[in-house]
Order: C-alpha cells, then structure tokens, then sequence
C-alpha cells in the first residue's frame, strides 16, 4: 500500500511509540495534520505559540525520559520555535522538532512563509534535517530519534516540504537503528582511566563529588548515590543536577555555583580531588576557571561529550564514557580493592564543611509585620508537598529561590532554562511535565514578569483540563535584574519595574481558572493547602511579596566561588572562614593524631 508523505511521517512517529504531539497547524504542515486526524493514534496538543509547543515537548523529555516532539508551519511558525530548540540544546534536552518548508521547487524564491530553517536552526540543534524526498522521509526520522537520544541528548530539527507530504511512496520503517558512520558516541569508560580516577581518589584529603544534569539525563542517579555513600565524600549538585541526588541526605551540600550554598562553594573552592559526574564547570559555577586552579585540587571529570572536557577547566584524569557506565565500573574496582579513604583525613575534612554548613547560610530572613517572604513561599510548599511535587520554574530570582528552598528527592522532579535561561519556560513546562506524569502535583514557580512571556497558554491549560497550580512570587519588578542594579549599578534601577501589571486574579479567571492574591504572610499556608486541595482545576496564586528580597549567597561576575557575597546575619557574624582558605597542613594525615 502506498501512503503519503504525510502518512509515512506520522506512522513514522507511530513506530517510535510516541505520545504527544505539541505543535500549531499552518498551510505548510496542513498535510500532516490531516494524517494526524486520519491515523488518530497519539494526542495533540495545539498550543497557542510556537515557542510554546517546543518548550512543553522539552519539559514532557524532561520528566518521562522520552523524546519530546514538536510540529510547527514554515515561515514565522519556525521561527518561534528556535527559543525553544536553542532552550532544549543549552540543557541537553532530547527532542526532535518537525517544521514543514514551502514546496521543493520554491525553495530559495522567497515564498510566502519561507525561511531557510537549517541555516537560521544549525547554532543551536545537534543535527537537523531538510527532506525533499519521500523516499528519504521514513528513515531521517529513525535516524532523528537516534540522534536526539543518543550520545549527549538534543534536538533534532526535521524540516520538511511541503510537496514531500503530498507525494505517495511504499512505507517501510527500519526497525534497527541505522548506522551513522559520522556518528558513534563513546558509552564505556576508559578502565585504564577509570583505575587511575579511583586511586586519585582514595589518595585525597578533601574529596568532593561534583554532579550535574548528565546525571539526571543518563538515568544515573541510583549509581551515583551508591558512589557517594560507598566513598563517604560530600557532594554538590549544579542547578541542573537537582534531585540527582536526595537533598535531605546528609552528605549533599546543597546546590553549588552563583548562588550556592557557603558550605557547596567552600567545598568546592578548597577540595584537593574534584569528581565531575555530567557537569561541565559552566561559568554559572566556576566564574573564572584561573581562581578556581588557584588552589591546587586535581580533576576527575566524567561525560559522555568530549568536547565538554577540558573546556573550561584542565582535567587530570578524562574518561569519556556514559556516565552510568562509569559510574558501576567504579563502584566495581572500589568495591573489589576494598578501597577506603584516610578516616582521620577524611574525617577533620568533614568536621571543616559541618562548620560551614552550621553558618545556615539559607536562613529565611526576620521580617516585620505581615510581609510576605518569597523564600517562605517556597519552604512552605515544600513542607505541604512533602518534597514530593514536580516543580517548574521560570527564570529570575523565583527560580534561584525554588533551587535553593525546595529540597529535591529524586531526578526529574525539577524543571528550568538553566543553560539559556529563558523567560517564559515556566507555564509550557508544568504543562509538558503534567502529560508525562499526571499522577504528581505540578508546581509553576514564576515571577510576574516571566509569567507575561507565554501566559497566553492559560487557554491550553483549559482547553486541556491542566490542573497545574502557578505560584507567581509578585515583587513588582524584574527581581534579578533589580538586585544585580542594586549590588553593582548603585541602585539605578533601569527599566525593572512594572506599573501596568495586569489582575492576575481576573487575567486568570477570564481564561476559566481559579484565581487567587494573597498578601499577608498569615494567609500563605492556607491559600496553598487550598489551592492543592483542588485536584482538578487550575489554580493562579499571586503572591504579593517584599519588593526588595535578595538572592543569597551570590558570587558576583569575575569572582571566585570563595568571594561570595553573604546574605545580612552572616555578614554580622564574620567568621575567619568567610575570608581564609583551607590550609593544606591541616589535612596531612601525619599530622592527625
């Protein structure tokens, strides 16, 4: 039987097993939405932006493992789109994004809706595709998905014209995956550089496991928890490694970077041996690599993407493997040499990271009145959920308080823009995040600016029955960047403030939702038990907070991860800690009693 291009693309997607499609239909792709119709196999979900579709197929990889797909038109429709291809590729997110292109033979006239979208596409996808061939359709999508999931994760753009989904050809879809001589990610380790990384490591005097998102996107996370409490060396998580680890466990030190935690930054600053599992010493955590090697400390670093090692920081010991892979040949050689650390090194190393940790350096702040804290907001929602809901999040200081605040138990449990840090994200992830995974409570987490980039898809939440519940932390201004103007452009706050904010209340029931404002710290706890009690309904909840709330702690632009600026109690308590580094002595063991 013969099928049409738009067919062959559709049952190509049947095969693949998906489950949502998140696109928005124009006249390139029309084709393929009446094959969408006609086959009736997966849902659509028509969202009312571009950018939107994209970053709820993000989100839907980013909780169920899968491969996220979106479908968008030519022209404009494809254009909207690269926010989120370019948000998924910074993040590592593996997708595969189906954009239809004007008629072969109009290709490069300028035709209505035409744009070039390999060219405007290939910065920020790991592959894409231009098919002008039906008999090329059916196997450059197996060779998609292979792509996207493969190797480092990303996406994939297939663009497709329009007369390809209009021809008719016999259908055959590969059923093994296709060789790409180009193409041959390395997933085992080294074992000659994996021997060499454990006896580094059981040499050291200050160890430290340093983790990121390759560990949540390569499924490793029950590997590294058996590592960690194997060796019995603290570790510390990248803003995208949250939940990799259980936060309430007593040898994370919390999140580390910009706004780490004192106790995650000092460790990291003044370790002698650093494990780098999926992370990539991105500036957010290491600012300036030449303060970092300043102290000397030896590198171990793990991933999947060679090109990731040694880019900003020199490792000492590379292995480039699947870091799950890596992860069990290590505990195997540990676990067979019956390796353990110096216990009195190891020991006075932790009796050093206890007295940074006991400075509390995320203590809420005292207020006066009925001011309502955003960190509050946060730890509340915490406590109700029991650290147990999905959390998405947008891009400000909300983002840094819900990273810093809500203690992540397990992987995929947390969602943002951390590599492009786009605005906006916050809405179309909880939505993505629900379909994957309807049996958590889903949590918005925004700011008020944030919340206006895609607050149109309040109509998808409705049209679908969404019943994710927003936490928008309301101060009036472009919060990050307020504090950034407060800290190094003496108070100058340029264009940050917003004095023609919409009622969100009424915004949100005018789309059908429930809408609520709170504005006393009293009333917090039970607007947020009232809105979870109501399972099946959407729920906007505006809370009016402090205007002037600052995220700490915070290590400024060319700074080091020791010269963190300090939130207020721990500025009047100085500590000798606060400016010193670690002396090596302390840690010789010969001379530990």
């Amino acid at each position: 039987m013969q099928l049409s291009g738009a067919q062959i693309l559709v049952q190509s997607l049947k095969a693949e097993g998906v489950e949502y499609v998140f696109g928005y239909p124009g006249g390139a792709v029309l084709e393929i939405y009446d094959a969408l119709f006609q086959l009736n196999k997966f849902k659509h979900i028509l969202v009312r932006h571009e950018q939107a579709a994209v970053h709820a197929a993000d989100a839907y990889a980013r909780t169920s493992g899968k491969v996220g797909v979106a479908l968008v038109t030519s022209g404009p429709g494809a254009t909207n789109a690269i926010t989120g291809i370019a948000t998924a590729y910074s993040d590592s997110i593996p997708m595969v994004v189906i954009s239809g292109q004007v008629g072969t033979p109009a290709i490069g006239s300028d035709a209505f809706q035409e744009i070039d979208m390999i060219g405007v596409s290939r910065p920020c996808v790991k592959h894409n595709f231009l098919v002008t061939s039906i008999h090329e359709l059916a196997d450059t999508v197996k060779k998609a998905f292979q792509i996207a999931q493969t190797g480092r994760p990303g996406p994939v753009v297939i663009d497709v014209a329009k007369d390809v989904t209009q021809a008719m050809a016999k259908f055959s879809y590969p059923q093994e995956d296709i060789f790409i001589r180009s193409y041959q990610p390395v997933t085992q380790g080294h074992t000659g550089q994996i021997k060499k990384a454990i006896q580094m490591l059981a040499a050291a005097k200050r160890p430290l496991v340093y983790f990121g998102g390759g560990v949540v996107l390569g499924n490793a996370s029950e590997e590294l928890i058996e590592f960690v409490q194997l060796t019995g060396v603290p570790c510390t998580g990248t803003l995208m490694g949250l939940g990799a680890y259980p936060s309430s466990h007593k040898q994370f030190l919390g999140m580390l970077g910009m706004h780490g935690t004192y106790e995650a930054n000092l460790a990291m600053h003044n370790a002698d041996v650093v494990v780098a599992v999926g992370a990539r010493f991105d500036d957010r955590v290491v600012s300036v690599p030449e303060k970092f090697t300043e102290k000397p400390k030896k590198v171990i670093h793990i991933d999947i993407d060679p090109s990731s090692i040694s880019k900003r920081v020199k490792a000492d010991v590379p292995i480039v493997g699947d870091v799950k892979n890596v992860l069990r040949e290590m505990i195997g050689i540990w676990k067979k040499q019956e390796l353990t650390l110096n216990d009195a090194a190891l020991g006075k190393w932790w009796q050093t990271v206890e007295a940074w940790r006991s400075r509390n350096c995320l203590r809420i702040p005292d207020t006066e009145g009925d001011i309502i804290l955003p960190q509050m907001v946060v730890k509340t929602l915490a406590e109700i959920t029991h650290n147990d809901a999905i959390i998405t999040s947008d891009v400000g200081q909300h983002q840094m308080f819900a990273a810093q605040y809500y203690p992540f138990e397990r992987p995929r449990q947390w969602l943002n823009s951390g590599g492009l840090g786009t605005m906006g994200v916050g809405l179309p992830y909880a939505m993505g995040a629900y379909l994957a995974d309807p049996s958590k409570d889903v949590c918005c987490i925004t700011g008020e600016g944030s919340i206006q980039m895609n607050i149109q898809e309040l109509s998808t939440c409705f049209q679908y029955k969404l019943p994710i519940k927003t936490i928008c932390l309301n101060n009036g201004y472009l919060g990050m960047v307020r504090q950034w103007q407060e800290l190094y452009y003496s108070n100058r706050e340029s264009e940050t403030y917003f004095d023609s904010l919409p009622d969100f209340v009424k915004l949100a029931e005018a789309y059908g939702h429930v809408g609520m404002r709170i504005e006393k710290a009293s009333d917090v706890e039970g607007a947020l038990r009232e809105a979870l009690a109501l399972k099946d309904r959407f729920v906007f909840m505006d809370f009016i907070t402090d205007k002037k709330q600052n995220v700490f702690p915070m290590v400024g632009n060319g700074k080091g991860l020791d010269e963190m600026v300090l939130p207020p109690h721990m500025r009047e308590t100085p500590q000798d800690s606060d400016v010193n580094d670690v002396n090596d002595r302390d840690y010789d063991t010969r001379s530990v009693p």
